[in-house]
């Protein structure tokens, strides 16, 4: 039997444990900055939608409950700047990675078709057109990458790990080139509702997409604006006829978002308060942390949205990290999202207000 996880690569995080181990010696310890779990509380009347729905017995359906598909319908709708938004246009997901990691595969892709992505990326991209047996692609433009053999572009605005956002014209150029070619285009907008100076836009706005969703998906979840990551709490939007294969697909599977998590979704995208609450937390965080990044020595690139700030100080990326450590201070070396970050580090302001406040202590000691 030939081991399938011999295509991935060696999984990233454990060449951090290392230096997580001398960040945690620390006499006030470790500051945890590296991988961006939400640690503030799920917001009360999510809590209880889960809770309310909690004797659920039987079996969820894979595309969802009608208030389900409503909800996410509705927001699309409202929060995308979307019309017309049909139930088969929306799908539920088992949390973003699991999607992102299986829809090459989920897709019929396999050796001789290529994925492409971009330079700087969520390393999942590649991990998922290898568990497919396709050839990733990285590229630097959309526009100049070669059409042939390529069946799945990814686009990633507000990236991770870099925070640039795509604006209209960028977005507007790649699903004419991606319709022109032939080729399915997936975004990823995870981080959509986490602008800081800019405006973050998706791919189904009509002034991108033209009103019309054909050959286009967007991935959302609830992780980060909502605090859900421990819900798996994910959806895509976009073309029905892409949708609709691959719901027929995760029936046979079984691939079911749990039904009191349904229910919490529901209460989560008809509520706009705590994201507000949650994004001013957010803000406080990234502001104080940039401060005290920029007071140390660094610079700070990109980053206009999403929950990281993209540093370097012109040095090796594992130098960085090496550094921080020794300061009690965790952070993601930038290699781990490709070659083309090897002199910068991913530093998350997810942390607790009082462990963001001890960063900026030990940086500006």
């Amino acid at each position: 039997m030939s081991a399938v996880s011999s295509r991935l690569p060696v999984f990233p995080w454990d060449k951090l444990e290392p230096y997580k181990a001398t960040a945690a010696a620390h006499p006030d310890g470790i500051v945890d900055l590296s991988v961006g779990t939400p640690v503030d509380p799920v917001p009360e009347l999510i809590r209880a939608a889960l809770a309310g729905a909690a004797d659920s017995p039987g079996y969820p359906t894979v595309w969802g409950t009608p208030a389900l598909r409503d909800a996410l319908a509705g927001w699309v709708e409202r929060r995308l700047g979307a019309t017309g938004v049909a139930h088969t246009q929306v799908l539920p997901v088992v949390g973003s990675k699991e999607l992102v990691a299986s829809l090459p595969t989920q897709l019929g892709l396999g050796p001789g078709d290529r994925v492409a992505f971009p330079r700087l990326a969520y390393p999942t991209y590649e991990v998922g057109a290898r568990l497919a047996g396709a050839e990733p692609v990285p590229y630097d433009e959309t526009t100049e990458l070669d059409p042939a053999g390529l069946k799945l572009l990814w686009l990633n605005s507000p990236s991770n790990p870099t925070g640039r956002v795509l604006d209209k014209d960028e977005l507007r150029a790649a699903v004419a080139w991606a319709r022109a070619n032939g080729v399915l285009l997936v975004s990823d907008e995870c981080y959509l509702e986490l602008g800081w100076e800019a405006d973050p836009v998706s791919v189904l706005h009509p002034e991108v997409c033209g009103g019309s969703f054909e050959g286009l998906v967007a991935v959302h979840s609830l992780s980060k604006r909502s605090n859900l990551a421990g819900y798996r709490s994910a959806f895509l939007a976009g073309d029905a006829a892409v949708l609709g294969e691959l719901l027929k697909i995760r029936k046979h599977g079984g691939m079911m978002v749990p039904a009191p998590v349904q229910a919490a979704t529901i209460a989560a995208l008809g509520d706009d308060t705590h994201v507000a609450e949650q994004r001013e937390r957010y803000a406080r965080r990234r502001s104080r942390l940039r401060a005290a990044l920029e007071g140390h020595g660094f610079r700070i690139e990109h980053s206009e949205a999403s929950l990281y700030l993209w540093a370097t100080r012109d040095e090796p990326c594992w130098d960085t990290v090496g550094a921080l450590a020794e300061l009690g201070i965790l952070v993601a070396p930038g290699d781990f999202y490709g070659e083309a970050g090897a002199r910068h580090v991913r530093v998350a302001f997810t942390a607790t207000d009082e462990r963001v406040a001890a960063a900026a202590a030990r940086l500006s000691s």
